[in-house]
C-alpha cells in the first residue's frame, strides 16, 4: 500500500518546481518544550486534524486494527512504548497522502474486568438473586486492598454487570486523556468497546453463521479449568510454571500379589485411574502389555497398555493414566478408548459420592475419607494409607515440575469434563491447519523471524478453540435450548434468533415462538447461561471497527475502503492469542487474511532487566515521565526502540529526546529571525519567504541539500519497511550534523548585508544560505513529525501561518533535495565540519575562547577530503575566526596516520577526522566584558 517515490515527488510537484512558500509569524522570545501538549492537543481538536476524511477509494486508505487496552486498572509504560510505535506509521502515512483510518477500543470484558471490579466495589455474583435496581455498594474503591471472597457481597449478575459497566468507563476515560496528553493521532470518533452494543452484534452474528457452517460446536469433553476463577482456559490461555511437588514410589499388583511399580506426583487420583502406560519400545514392560493389575488401596482392576507418549526415562518408565491429572492423560484416554473415571469436582475438590467402579468395601472406606476433601488434604489422606498398607516403596522425594496455570491464576490447572463451545481452529483437522500456515506465509511480519512463533503455535495446535465461559461479564451466546417433558435441555437442538434481532441476551431475551412464562419449564426453554472468550470477541476487531454488514450506506462504504485492513500492531506474547485468533476467523469468514501486515512490538524491562507487569509490581505509571520530561520525549525513548525487541526503560533517552525537541525549537527560531532581527533583536511582525532549490548556489549548501535528500530516502524506505527506529537514526543524526556543522558554518554568510529596509536584492551566497536553512529546517520539522508531534507542530506555525498542521503537510519529498544539491557529494559538508571541529580544537587545547582569532593555520587533509575543503574555505575560515592565511596541504600520509589512530580508538568515537593541523598561530583571544 506504501507509495512509490515518484508517487510521493507528484505530491510536492508545486515544491519541487517553484520551492517552498512560506510565511513566516512573530517568533516568541523564549521558547521551550514546557506547555505544548496542551496547545496543540486543544488545537488538533478543534480543527478535527486527526479525523478520517471517509475516503471511498481502497487505495487512498490506510486503516489500522489498534490493539484495544484491557481495561482493569491502569495502563504502564509498556502500552506507552508500543502504542507510539504504532502512531509514528499512521503520522508517516497521513503525511504520505494517505486517508489514515485509525481507531482506538477498549477491551472492557473479560476476567481481569470482573477481578477488578470485585476488588472495586467489594461484591460477587451469586446467579440466584434478582436484578435490584436500587443497589448499592458497599465499597467505593479499596485503595488496592483485596477483599476475600468471603467478605464481598453478593450481587445479581444483572447488577454485577452494571458495576462492571461504571467502573470501565471511569478507567477509560483516564486511558483516553493518556493517549491524548501522548499525541496519538486517534481519530477519537471512531473508538468501541467490546462490550458495546456494536461488538456484541459482530461477535454473535459471526457466531451464529461459524455455526450454521459447521465451525462452531459444543461437546462434553475434559478440558482445562481454574478452579479459583471457575471457569475453562483455552490452550492458548495457559502458561507453564515450575511448581514443587514430591514423587510416590507405588506398588499396583498383578492377581498373584507381584507388585508393578509407579512413581507418581499425584497419588490422590488412584480412585480415577483406567490404566498404567508404558512406551511400546521399552523392554521393562514388553512382557506386562495386555495384562491387568489392581490399583493399592481400591483394588480396582486396570490395563497394562503401550502408547508411544509415555517416556522411558521419566520416572519408572511406566505412568497410571487418571482421568485426568493431566493433559497427557487426555491424549491416552482419547487415543486408547479408555473408560473415564472422574474424581475432582469445579471446585477443585474430591466428589462427595463413592464412584461404583470401586466395589472393594476397604476401598470405599478410603475413598470416603477423601470425598469433598481438596487435593492437598486427599493426597495427604491417601499417602498416610499406602504407608499403612505397604504400598509406598519408601518416602516421598521433593521434585519440581512444570505445570500448567492459567495466564492469570495462582494454582495448577485441572482437568474437568464438561459442556463447552469450540470453535474450529486446524488443531483438530489437518487441512484447515494447512490453510491457516499458508495464510501466516502471506502475511508481512515486521520483523520476520516473529514469523516462526506463529507457524509453530498452529503446527503445535492439539485441539479446537474453546470460547466458552463461564463468567459474567461478556458477549453472551445468542442461544437457548427446548427442554423436554422431564424439563431436561436438549443441546444438540439449540434455539437461534434472527441476526437482526442481535444483540441479544439469552437469559432476559426470549426466542421466537416462546413467551415468557416458559423459560426453564417442561417443554419451554432455556438460556445459554455461558459467555465468550473475550479473544471470541477480540479476534474481530477488524470487522468491527470497519463496520461489517451493520446497516447503511455509509457503513457499507467504510468496510469496503477498509477491509482487508493494512495494519496490526501488537505485542509479540499474544501472536497465539490475538493474532492468530484473528487470523482464524478472517479466513473462515471471508477466506482471506484480516490485515497485510503485523507489527509485534518487544517488551519494556525495569532496570534489573525483567519484563515489567502489574503481576510483578515494577510498572511505571506513564504519566510521571510525560510531566517530567514531556511527550515528545517519553515518544522519542519509545521510537529508538526496534520492533521485535525488548528495550529498558531508560530516562536517559528521555532527557536525550527532550534535549532533541528543544534544538529543533532553538535552531528553527535562530534560522527564521535571520534577516528580520530589528535593533531590539526580536522579531515583532509577520513576514514571507520564498525557499527555491534554484537559489542555493554555494558548493557547502548543496552539500548539505544533497545529504538531505540522501536522508530524505533513507527515512522513507525505513518506514516503508516499519523501522521506525532505523528511520530516526537516519533524521536525528543529519540533523546534529546540521546544526553542529553546516549551522555554525553558514551562519556568518547568512547574516549577509542588506539596507535598513531590507528589500535591497541579497547577494547570491547569502541568499544560498537562508534558503538552505529554510529548506533544511522545513524538511527537518516533517521527517521528526511522526516522532515529536508538539515540537515540529510548533515550529511548523512559525514557517507556516494559516497553511493547516505539519501532520497533514506532505512527507518531504527527496527530488526537491537532490535538485538544490546540483550533482554536489553530501561529503563536502562532512569535510568541511572536520576542518572546523580541527580549528576549534586548536583553540580548545589552548584553553582560549572559541572567538579567539587564528592568525594563520595549516590544514594537512586526506586526497578525497581537501578538494571539499578547498571549496568551502571561505566559510571554514569565517566560522573558525581565521583572520590570517589557512594554508591546505594535501598531507596524505599524516593524516592518514591520524585516521588510523583514531579508527583504532574508543568505540564511542563519533567521526574518524580526515583533516589534522599541522601548524597554527592564534591571535589575542577577546577581552571580557566588564560588569557595570
Amino acid at each position: 500500500m506504501s507509495p512509490t517515490l515518484s508517487t510521493i515527488a507528484s505530491m510536492t510537484d508545486q515544491d519541487k518546481n517553484a520551492g517552498i512558500e512560506a510565511h513566516l509569524t512573530p517568533l516568541p522570545d523564549k521558547v521551550g518544550v514546557d506547555g505544548l501538549e496542551g496547545k496543540w492537543r486543544e488545537h488538533w481538536d478543534a480543527e478535527q486534524t486527526y479525523a478520517f476524511r471517509n475516503t471511498r477509494d481502497r487505495a487512498s486508505v490506510y486503516s489500522i486494527d489498534t490493539p484495544p487496552p484491557t481495561v482493569s486498572g491502569h495502563l504502564h509504560v509498556g502500552h506507552v512504548f508500543s502504542y507510539t510505535h504504532t502512531d509514528i506509521i499512521a503520522r508517516f502515512k497521513r503525511m504520505q497522502g494517505f486517508d489514515v483510518f485509525y481507531p482506538m477500543g477498549w477491551d472492557d470484558n473479560g476476567l481481569p474486568t470482573e477481578r477488578r471490579v470485585q476488588n472495586y466495589y467489594g461484591v460477587r455474583v451469586d446467579t440466584s438473586l434478582k436484578y435490584d435496581p436500587d443497589f448499592k455498594p458497599p465499597f467505593e474503591g479499596t485503595d488496592g486492598k483485596k477483599i476475600d471472597a468471603k467478605d464481598q457481597v453478593p450481587v445479581s449478575r444483572q447488577n454485577f454487570i452494571e458495576l462492571c459497566e461504571r467502573l470501565t468507563a471511569q478507567d477509560e476515560k483516564h486511558f483516553e486523556e493518556l493517549w491524548r496528553q501522548l499525541g496519538l493521532s486517534i481519530d477519537w470518533k471512531q473508538s468501541y468497546h467490546t462490550i458495546g452494543e456494536h461488538p456484541r452484534r459482530v461477535a454473535q452474528k459471526a457466531f451464529l453463521r461459524n455455526l450454521a457452517r459447521g465451525e462452531a460446536y459444543q461437546k462434553d469433553a475434559p478440558g482445562l479449568w481454574d478452579v479459583t476463577f471457575q471457569t475453562a482456559v483455552a490452550q492458548a490461555e495457559l502458561e507453564s510454571r515450575e511448581y514443587p511437588g514430591f514423587y510416590h514410589k507405588i506398588a499396583f499388583r498383578f492377581e498373584d500379589g507381584t507388585p508393578l511399580y509407579i512413581e507418581t506426583t499425584r497419588p490422590e487420583l488412584l480412585a480415577a485411574c483406567v490404566a498404567l502406560i508404558a512406551n511400546p519400545e521399552d523392554d521393562r514392560y514388553k512382557k506386562y502389555f495386555g495384562q491387568y493389575v489392581y490399583s493399592p488401596l481400591f483394588k480396582v482392576k486396570v490395563p497394562v497398555l503401550a502408547h508411544a507418549a509415555a517416556e522411558m526415562d521419566k520416572g519408572a518408565g511406566i505412568a497410571m493414566c487418571c482421568t485426568f491429572g493431566d493433559v497427557t492423560d487426555v491424549e491416552w484416554w482419547r487415543d486408547l478408548k479408555l473408560p473415564t473415571r472422574s474424581i475432582i469436582q469445579r471446585n477443585g475438590r474430591i466428589v462427595m459420592t463413592t464412584p461404583d467402579w470401586i466395589e472393594d468395601e476397604g476401598g470405599r472406606e478410603v475413598f470416603a475419607e477423601t470425598s469433598g476433601k481438596t487435593t492437598f488434604s486427599a493426597r495427604k489422606v491417601i499417602v498416610d494409607r499406602l504407608r499403612e498398607s505397604g504400598d509406598l516403596d519408601g518416602e516421598p522425594t521433593a521434585t519440581k515440575r512444570m505445570t500448567n496455570f492459567y495466564e492469570k491464576g495462582d494454582k495448577p490447572l485441572e482437568i474437568v469434563t464438561s459442556r463447552q463451545w469450540y470453535l474450529k481452529n486446524g488443531g483438530t483437522d489437518k487441512a484447515l491447519n494447512a490453510e491457516l500456515i499458508e495464510r501466516g506465509k502471506q502475511l508481512e511480519f515486521h520483523p520476520d523471524f516473529m514469523r516462526v512463533r506463529y507457524e509453530n503455535w498452529v503446527h503445535g495446535l492439539n485441539g479446537d478453540w474453546l470460547i466458552s465461559r463461564q463468567r459474567f461479564f461478556g458477549v453472551p451466546f445468542p442461544l437457548w435450548y427446548p427442554l423436554n417433558a422431564d424439563g431436561e435441555p436438549e443441546y444438540e437442538h439449540p434455539i437461534t434468533p434472527r441476526e437482526d434481532r442481535l444483540p441479544i441476551d439469552p437469559t432476559n431475551d426470549t426466542p421466537e415462538g416462546y413467551d415468557e412464562s416458559q423459560r426453564d419449564q417442561p417443554n419451554g426453554f432455556t438460556a445459554e447461561n455461558d459467555i465468550m472468550d473475550t479473544w471470541a470477541t477480540s479476534s474481530l476487531t477488524p470487522q468491527i471497527v470497519t463496520h461489517w454488514e451493520e446497516a447503511g450506506e455509509e457503513n457499507q462504504a467504510l468496510f469496503k475502503s477498509t477491509f482487508p485492513m493494512d495494519l496490526r500492531p501488537q505485542g509479540q506474547d499474544i501472536i497465539r492469542t490475538w493474532l492468530f485468533s484473528t487470523v482464524d476467523r478472517a479466513h473462515l469468514e471471508h477466506n482471506c487474511l484480516p490485515w497485510a501486515h503485523a507489527a509485534l512490538s518487544g517488551w519494556i524491562l525495569d532496570p534489573d532487566h525483567k519484563k515489567m507487569s502489574k503481576s510483578k509490581g515494577n510498572v511505571v505509571v506513564p504519566n510521571k515521565p510525560i510531566e517530567q520530561f514531556g511527550a515528545d520525549a517519553v515518544r522519542y525513548w519509545a521510537a529508538s526502540a526496534r520492533l521485535g525487541l525488548d528495550a529498558t526503560y531508560d530516562e536517559g533517552q528521555m532527557k536525550i529526546g527532550r534535549r532533541l525537541a528543544i534544538k529543533l525549537l532553538n535552531a528553527t527560531k535562530f534560522a527564521l529571525a535571520i534577516g528580520r532581527e530589528d535593533e531590539q533583536h526580536h522579531v515583532g511582525e509577520s513576514a514571507s519567504a520564498t525557499w527555491n532549490p534554484a537559489d542555493v548556489t554555494e558548493p557547502l549548501d548543496r552539500a548539505a541539500m544533497a545529504k538531505m535528500a540522501m536522508v530524505i530516502r533513507q527515512a522513507t524506505d525505513a518506514l516503508d519497511s516499519y523501522e521506525h527506529s532505523k528511520a530516526l537514526e537516519a533524521i536525528e543524526s543529519f540533523f546534529w550534523q546540521f546544526c553542529d556543522d553546516y549551522i555554525e558554518l553558514v551562519k556568518n554568510r547568512a547574516y549577509g548585508t542588506a539596507d535598513s529596509t531590507g528589500h535591497t536584492p541579497l547577494d547570491a551566497a547569502v541568499l544560498s544560505a537562508r534558503t538552505t536553512l529554510g529548506l533544511g529546517l522545513d524538511a527537518f520539522a516533517r521527517l521528526l513529525a511522526p516522532y515529536l508531534p508538539y515540537a515540529t507542530e510548533e515550529v511548523w506555525s512559525w514557517m507556516h501561518e494559516g497553511e493547516g498542521s505539519v501532520h497533514r503537510a506532505a512527507w518531504p519529498d527527496p527530488m526537491m533535495y537532490a535538485q538544490a544539491a546540483f550533482k554536489v557529494s553530501p561529503e563536502v559538508l562532512t569535510h568541511a565540519g572536520e576542518a572546523l571541529a580541527a580549528l576549534r580544537k586548536i583553540k580548545s587545547e589552548a584553553k582560549v575562547s572559541m572567538k579567539t582569532p587564528i592568525l594563520s593555520v595549516t590544514l594537512g587533509a586526506l586526497d578525497e577530503a581537501a578538494e571539499a575543503i578547498q571549496s568551502t574555505m571561505s566559510d571554514i575560515a569565517e566560522a573558525g575566526r581565521v583572520v590570517g592565511k589557512i594554508t591546505l596541504v594535501r598531507a596524505a600520509a599524516a593524516a592518514r596516520a591520524a585516521k588510523e589512530a583514531l579508527d583504532t580508538a574508543a568505540e564511542d568515537t563519533e567521526a574518524v577526522m580526515n583533516v589534522i593541523v599541522e601548524n597554527s598561530a592564534l591571535g589575542e583571544p577577546p577581552a571580557k566584558r566588564k560588569k557595570n
